[in-house]
């Protein structure tokens, strides 16, 4: 499982790949002040939720490569025949990924929080709703990559497929920042991400099987 999981940070980190979620984050953490103005009342109050919604894209970046790599040159048959099930493949590639690009986003916020002008108190906030919150969006990153594997057109379709579903975990990561904890935001944020950690490895275990039969 170490190997597997090791294997995938080094996928990620081939080409550059790795870089792209923190720059897209960084990016909109740049621009979105453009777009708003300058009034720092409004880029508190409206900045952690951008940052959340970069997040979620950022997430979403490597999508066609987290499966379709594997699937089209076989080494997810080899890993079969080795006696390596699908379901600890799926373990393996949501730990990867999450390594990849979570705690690097959890430092990037760090800028991203001083172009927004967001108060310390709401920073933390946000670094608490992005350790608990990117878990379930590469949770949700895999099962999308698995079930779109093969199929044209990855990108859109996984987008079409995961924007929705990442909606409660937008909600109650933007309630967190704006409200805290004293709502009950931080055990749902909590609740869901852990469900879809749960469930990513048995969904995406099945949808790589099906696509090798």
């Amino acid at each position: 499982m170490i190997a597997l999981t090791l294997r995938e940070l080094r996928l990620a980190a081939t080409g550059g790949n790795a870089l792209l979620p923190l720059i897209f984050f960084l990016l909109v953490a740049t621009l979105f002040p453009f777009a708003v103005g300058p009034d720092a009342p409004l880029l508190a109050r409206t900045g952690g939720g951008a940052l959340w919604m970069a997040a979620l894209l950022a997430a979403l970046l490597p999508v066609d490569r987290l499966v379709e790599p594997d699937r089209a040159s076989g080494v997810l048959d080899q890993l079969g025949v080795r006696g390596i099930g699908e379901e600890s493949i799926a373990v393996a590639k949501l730990a990867g990924h999450w390594l990849s690009f979570g705690p690097p986003l959890m430092l990037a916020a760090i800028p991203a929080a001083a172009l927004m002008k967001l108060p310390a108190d709401v920073f933390s906030r946000l670094e608490l709703g992005l350790l608990v919150g990117t878990p379930g969006l590469a949770a949700l990153t895999l099962m999308v990559s698995a079930l779109t594997a093969g199929l044209r057109g990855t990108g859109a379709l996984a987008g079409l497929l995961m924007l929705p579903l990442a909606v409660p975990i937008l909600i109650f990561g933007a309630g967190l920042i704006e409200r805290g904890a004293e709502t009950g935001a931080i055990k749902l944020l909590a609740a869901i991400s852990l469900l879809l950690v749960a469930a990513a490895p048995f969904a995406a275990g099945a949808a790589i099987r099906a696509r090798r039969d």
